[in-house]
């Protein structure tokens, strides 16, 4: 039964025909680092290309200007590599790399995998905790699993297509921004970043998470791929709340599964809105919370009330995630709905 409804739900879906009863319309929808942190901005454009999510999609070349991309998390300054200031960090040559803010003067230094560019690394004595649906997927155990079944069942009760035909709808939802680079927040084991790097869709892919144990587990994943293409790929350990790029800088976010977990969808949102090039296109899937909780005031307040209390997770309306783009500065918000799943998009105005 579930299989024919999602198999429903792919063989009607188009951007440009919606159905009224399951979907909203979408009306609009660096070698790295010098792919990376010199990354190819592409020109802005206004322009919509209309394809199917399951279409060939062809990538073209855009005039483009090179711009700083990474950037301090504490003041948004772009970040300097200190050294050869032709050396060029790949996935394989982030350990012992190291990034200083020209305005605060902090470095940051790469780690095994990652680039830790928290507001907190480098710290001593100071560690930041976060809320448990946030700290709960910096366990090494759950990392392992997330790829082993974990991400398995989001298809059985939550109504996810799974990871492939996902894919294919975000593809539609991001053609028009295709060629540019794309943030893969808070990317979990890397299961879509990987996606990313490989389609030959980006030129660049950041996949970023707050846990360190994810990261890791997406270097493993990487290292068993033959071929995989790391020159355009980089892990960033960063919080979603305080981005560590440029403003206007991104063609691209996608945040799969993410969203009801961030301990502030808003803050999360904003920052997204910040980083993204005028044009520049924000993706997302979560789960849908309808029904009395969305449109009774009393229980709407009181689920907010024992969400700030328990540090659980968020699980918004329809209503309430496009009023969360809205309010964030992001406009022509689009959703696919199947049950308890949903994916928006919305983008930042040209």
């Amino acid at each position: 039964m579930a299989k024919a409804v999602i198999g429903n739900l792919l063989s009607v879906y188009s951007p440009t025909q919606p159905h009224k009863a399951n979907y909203c319309t979408f009306k609009h929808p660096t070698a790295l680092f010098r792919r990376i942190f010199m990354a190819n901005f592409r020109a802005s454009s206004t322009a919509f290309v209309e394809a199917q999510p399951t279409d060939p999609i062809v990538v073209e070349k855009k005039v483009s200007q090179r711009r700083n991309l990474l950037a301090c998390p504490i003041c948004y300054e772009s970040l300097t590599w200190i050294g050869d200031p032709d050396f060029s960090v790949t996935l394989d040559s982030i350990p012992g790399s190291i990034l200083q803010c020209n305005t605060c003067k902090k470095t940051y230094v790469g780690k095994e995998t990652y680039l830790d560019l928290t507001t907190a690394s480098g710290a001593k004595n100071y560690s930041e905790s976060m809320p448990a649906s946030t700290e709960l997927f910096r366990f090494q155990l759950i990392s392992f699993l997330y790829e082993r079944g974990w991400r398995q069942s989001f298809s059985v009760w939550g109504g996810f297509p799974g990871p492939e035909k996902e894919f294919e709808l975000v593809k539609g939802f991001l053609n028009p921004v295709m060629g540019g680079n794309i943030v893969d927040a808070s990317c979990g084991s890397g299961l879509f970043s990987r996606l990313f790097a490989k389609s030959g869709l980006f030129s660049s892919v950041v996949a970023l998470d707050y846990s360190e144990n994810m990261l890791q587990q997406c270097s493993d994943f990487i290292k068993q791929e033959e071929n995989f293409p790391k020159e355009n790929f980089i892990l960033v350990r960063a919080d979603i709340s305080r981005l560590p790029f440029v403003s206007s800088s991104v063609d691209a976010v996608h945040a799969g599964a993410a969203l009801h977990c961030w301990p502030s969808p808003s803050a999360a949102v904003a920052e997204i809105s910040r980083v993204l090039r005028p044009g520049g296109v924000f993706v997302a899937t979560t789960y849908i919370l309808d029904g009395p909780f969305a449109v009774v005031p009393f229980l709407s307040t009181l689920r907010q009330n024992i969400r700030r209390i328990s540090g659980s997770y968020v699980f918004l309306s329809e209503r309430e995630l496009e009023d969360l783009c809205k309010g964030c500065g992001l406009v022509g918000f689009s959703c696919i709905r199947n049950g308890p799943f949903i994916m928006i998009s919305a983008a930042k105005p040209t």
